[in-house]
């Protein structure tokens, strides 16, 4: 198995031996469950924001440890503070080093929208990402059919969550549904963990113009950033450009201040 079909066995385990000790009915229960959500495509595109998706990210499959004991209270309103749109958290535990807990202390600290960056298989996890205090969650085309994506996504629209629907190539473009509220651009290939920003600029001619659009993974520079912006993305996420950095809201602030900065002509 490559490493994307790994994460989605163990998964599909996961999730069901979660189902068996915290049910649905009392993940409702949750003070969050209820809790009115936050736009993340109207933060991504408030000309007031910098369009940035900053990421919790502790490790990953390709890279091993980024930063493992990054706090997740400093980073999160670090991040805020240094001018990102968003956060987006990792709670996948095995392979990336998160945990839901992870994004319940984000929320607890910040008034902002919250994507739950996991591996969402079933319905199940939408329940659960409501009760941690997600906004919106991530629906991976690779890793759902089409319909099983609309499905999810309607469920999700109607806990007031916002869908990001992640494509890498053209196939996956027949997920695209009424559901969905961002298209995410993914420049690593989930199979290989291979990565090129230059994905995004391949496919943006491909896009639907009427939904919110953001590039993610691979985006090392303020350089890269501004080319991805330029070409017409509404957001960015990053984490692990930021994460590999001791202080990663430093960087995440420093990052910002470079993008913002005005192109001088010689």
């Amino acid at each position: 198995m490559n490493i994307l079909e790994q994460i989605i066995a163990h998964k599909k385990n996961e999730v069901a031996e979660r189902e068996t000790l915290y049910p649905a009915k009392l993940l409702e229960r949750s003070l969050h469950f209820k809790a009115p959500t936050v736009s993340l495509s109207n933060y991504i595109t408030r000309k007031d924001k910098s369009g940035i998706i900053a990421e919790i990210k502790r490790k990953s499959p390709s890279k091993g440890i980024i930063n493992k004991y990054a706090s997740i209270e400093k980073t999160s309103i670090g991040y805020m503070q240094a001018g990102a749109s968003a956060l987006s958290v990792l709670t996948d535990e095995l392979f990336f080093g998160g945990q839901n807990s992870d994004l319940t202390i984000a929320r607890k600290y910040n008034y902002c929208p919250i994507l739950r960056k996991d591996f969402i298989i079933n319905e199940y996890q939408v329940i659960e990402a409501r009760s941690i205090g997600a906004d919106a969650i991530l629906l991976i085309a690779s890793v759902l059919p089409a319909q099983r994506i609309k499905e999810i996504a309607r469920f999700a629209r109607s806990f007031q969550l916002e869908v990001i629907l992640e494509i890498h190539s053209r196939k996956e473009l027949k997920a695209i549904n009424p559901f969905i509220d961002i298209i995410g651009v993914n420049n690593r290939d989930l199979s290989t963990f291979k990565t090129d920003f230059k994905n995004s600029i391949d496919l943006l001619p491909y896009l639907p113009s009427d939904f919110v659009k953001i590039s993610e993974s691979g985006i090392t520079t303020p350089h890269i950033a501004s080319e991805l912006i330029d070409a017409g993305y509404d957001g960015l996420l990053i984490g692990e450009q930021f994460m590999r950095n001791s202080l990663p809201e430093r960087s995440c602030g420093d990052f910002i201040k470079q993008l913002k900065q005005p192109v001088h002509e010689n």
